[in-house]
């Protein structure tokens, strides 16, 4: 008999959580079929020795089924079968040395897809590119989409074709910010930056002669605001597992540019402005179209509400139960 579903998630940072919130919500909505647990790891990092305590330090309980919510996958070694596992990107396989790349892909994806029962994954994008890399296991890959957050409610805002307020969310290397600037340049505009710039950054953001502000690691609450305030997000990425900007800021009602590639045209199909990330001149008639356009932001606008509805969290949650009930049975 199954007791419990137990969620596995890494040690807090306050850099990264967007996995643990997504997970909070969903086992809260899990809970109304089965009992609930969750489970945080005692080390944080990527070294052997990491892995190893972790995986000494874990107490096993034989009728649970575990859900290893992400970034640690290599757990599945000792929570079993009756396990599964969500992968948010491949990405971390495929960048660094050449025993980096063998590391990651022994601990994180080829062992685990081995172990653990089944494998979520939050795209079609993701999942082919997962398949490429541990094509033995691809019958146990299912997508299950990212759920749109029940705080983000539609908060109406009158556009200002003067200054746009602009925000862009996220400052690693696969945020494009440096074509980004680029893009803005001669925009008059106010862009707001969610995140640690580095230094390159700032003096992009000032050889462009671009009005900003930025903010690092601000709890949720303040992000909603920001969304809020907004007139657009700019979230011109180049990689993205899923791209949950481009439905938060739906879901507040406002436009969204973003990339014509990968995860994020899945994300969004015609419901946002589409641009070639590695073309300056797309994204800047991306941003001119959106603050031109007045019947274009509309329609966005109306068309993003309407696509949100594809992410609701009874939904995803709903998926994931059953995806429960078929271990359990």
């Amino acid at each position: 008999m199954i007791n419990t579903i137990t969620y596995i998630k890494r040690k807090p940072s306050p850099h990264y959580h967007s996995i643990e919130g997504l997970f909070s919500t969903i086992k809260a909505e899990v809970n109304r079929c089965y009992k609930t647990d969750e489970v945080i790891i005692r080390f944080s990092g990527g070294s052997p020795m990491t892995l190893f305590k972790n995986c000494l330090a874990f107490n096993k309980k034989r009728n649970n089924i575990y859900h290893i919510t992400g970034d640690i996958h290599y757990l599945s070694l000792v929570t079993g079968k009756r396990t599964v596992l969500t992968i948010h990107d491949i990405r971390s396989a495929i960048h660094g040395s050449f025993l980096r790349r063998c590391y990651i892909k022994l601990f994180w994806f080829w062992l685990p897809a081995l172990c653990v029962k089944h494998i979520t994954v939050i795209s079609e994008f993701t999942k082919k590119e997962l398949i490429k890399l541990i094509p033995f296991a691809a019958n146990k890959i299912e997508v299950i989409y990212n759920p749109v957050k029940v705080q983000l409610k539609y908060h109406s805002k009158e556009f200002n074709t003067l200054l746009p307020k602009i925000l862009v969310i996220g400052t690693k290397t696969n945020k494009n910010l440096e074509r980004t600037f680029e893009a803005l340049q001669g925009i008059d505009c106010e862009l707001l930056v969610l995140g640690k710039l580095s230094e390159n950054q700032l003096e992009l953001l000032k050889k462009y002669s671009i009005q900003y502000s930025s903010k690092v690691n601000i709890p949720y609450n303040e992000v909603i605001q920001a969304y809020k305030d907004c007139d657009f997000v700019l979230f011109a990425s180049t990689y993205e597992g899923f791209g949950m900007p481009i439905i938060e800021a739906q879901a507040i009602g406002r436009p969204v540019i973003t990339s014509n590639i990968g995860a994020m045209k899945e994300v969004a199909l015609d419901t946002a402005c589409l641009v070639d990330p590695y073309d300056v001149e797309s994204i800047k008639n991306g941003i001119q179209k959106l603050i031109r356009d007045e019947a274009y932001r509309d329609l966005m606008i109306k068309k993003g509400l309407k696509n949100v509805e594809r992410f609701s969290l009874e939904t995803i949650s709903n998926q994931y139960i059953a995806l429960y009930k078929s271990i359990i049975n």
